[in-house]
């Protein structure tokens, strides 16, 4: 007699479930709906306006028999319809555009297709979800992001400035943009009136970005000092090369850090880690994925150009760690030790100085991790607050001598910058 088999066969659809995938652009958006009892969807378009959503969402429940699941790639819509479903009761999700499955032989691209596309791929389980931020967490951002800007509209002005000076053969002998690069820039005189009146519109421009630029840091301060960037800012600020700007730039961008079960999770979602080509026996790993923030990882990196200088603890920072926990005092001081002494090891070796910055912003990367995600303090409480002077016998056994790399016989010229 054949035994029974216990083993249930489940449909490859959930039943009861509609999936819906939009493809949102400025002024339309374009629905296909995947029915349960349905092999072909049920496509229409809307205008993306508060009326025609709540018009959408209506006929979504309308025509559906069970639940509703919606999902649209992430862009720059925002997370305004998210919200605006969500308020509806609606289950809907944000995903990644760079991460959506796509064909290799596909050379056809409609806003049919990808909102098709979308709903099939919802369905299947091969979209990767956005974490969305809340009002709160996106309006912090976006004002980290505006100081972004300003900045290099700054950079951009004091270029157009130094090359028309350039062209005109008025250098300056000291540094650009000190007290007397100013003084000297003042006194300058010119012949025509047409380049005077470009001196002073450029002048102009640039120090109305700086007032902007100071006017925004200002304001960036101030919301460091409120729930619920006070602590995180402030252990965040201990270590060395990471100050207000960079603090709060790193907790507004990470929001909803719990969600980063590792610091290789960090890692990955920063782009830091090598990207790799690998079958069979063959092992290929190339340059760093570049993945994710990309605004966030060169703020790291520009942070761990600090960590080539000796570990020792300086006025400033003396300052910032003030009123500090202890603990995360102790993991900043690890991490200067750590990678001063990672800096030189990896010179030593011939690697190039970027690579070498770029494998010490991908350890700085965990140990950010370990202050942001910590949750026993007690058990890290430090010994000592301060690393070992920049004179003392500790300090000198993570200094190595800046390295002569010759190339060998038979290879390239090519040699690493001591």
């Amino acid at each position: 007699m054949r035994r029974q088999s216990r083993t249930r066969r489940r449909p490859v659809v959930e039943a009861g479930i509609t999936f819906v995938g939009l493809d949102t652009a400025k002024r339309s958006i374009q629905v296909a709906m995947l029915l349960p009892d349905r092999k072909q969807a049920v496509e229409w378009q809307e205008a993306n306006e508060p009326r025609a959503v709540r018009r959408m969402i209506k006929r979504m429940k309308r025509e559906a028999s069970g639940e509703v699941r919606v999902c649209y790639e992430a862009g720059p819509c925002g997370y305004a319809l998210q919200r605006q479903l969500r308020a509806a009761e609606v289950d809907c999700i944000v995903v990644a555009p760079s991460l959506v499955p796509v064909k290799p032989g596909e050379r056809v691209k409609t806003d049919r297709r990808d909102a098709r596309k979308l709903a099939e791929c919802h369905r299947a389980g091969t979209l990767t979800e956005v974490h969305p931020p809340t009002p709160e967490e996106e309006a912090a951002r976006d004002l980290c992001r505006c100081r972004e800007d300003v900045r290099e509209d700054l950079l951009r002005c004091r270029h157009r400035m130094g090359k028309l000076l350039l062209r005109r053969g008025l250098l300056c002998a000291g540094q650009a943009w000190t007290k007397s690069h100013r003084t000297w820039l003042r006194s300058l005189k010119f012949e025509h009136e047409a380049d005077r009146s470009v001196f002073d519109d450029y002048l102009l421009a640039i120090e109305h970005l700086e007032e902007r630029l100071r006017g925004l840091e200002e304001k960036l301060d101030a919301l460091s000092h409120e729930e619920p960037y006070r602590e995180p800012v402030g252990w965040l600020r201990c270590y060395r090369g990471i100050d207000t700007v960079t603090a709060m730039s790193i907790v507004t961008e990470l929001h909803g850090f719990a969600r980063f079960g590792s610091p290789r999770e960090l890692m990955s979602y920063l782009g830091l880690v090598p990207s790799e080509h690998s079958t069979g026996g063959k092992h290929r790993r190339g340059a760093i994925t570049k993945s994710g923030n990309g605004h966030l990882r060169r703020l790291l990196v520009e942070a761990s150009w600090h960590y080539r200088h000796r570990p020792g603890v300086s006025v400033k920072l003396r300052q910032r760690r003030e009123g500090q926990p202890g603990w995360a005092i102790a993991l900043a001081d690890r991490a200067q030790i750590r990678l001063n002494k990672r800096y030189w090891r990896l010179l030593s070796h011939c690697k190039p100085h970027n690579k070498v910055v770029t494998a010490v912003a991908r350890e700085l990367v965990g140990f950010i991790w370990a202050t942001l995600s910590l949750q026993d303090r007690s058990a890290h409480a430090p010994r000592s607050t301060s690393v070992p002077r920049t004179t003392g016998k500790t300090a000198r056994v993570y200094r190595v001598k800046k390295p002569s790399c010759e190339p060998s016989p038979g290879r390239s010229g090519r040699r690493a910058v001591a």
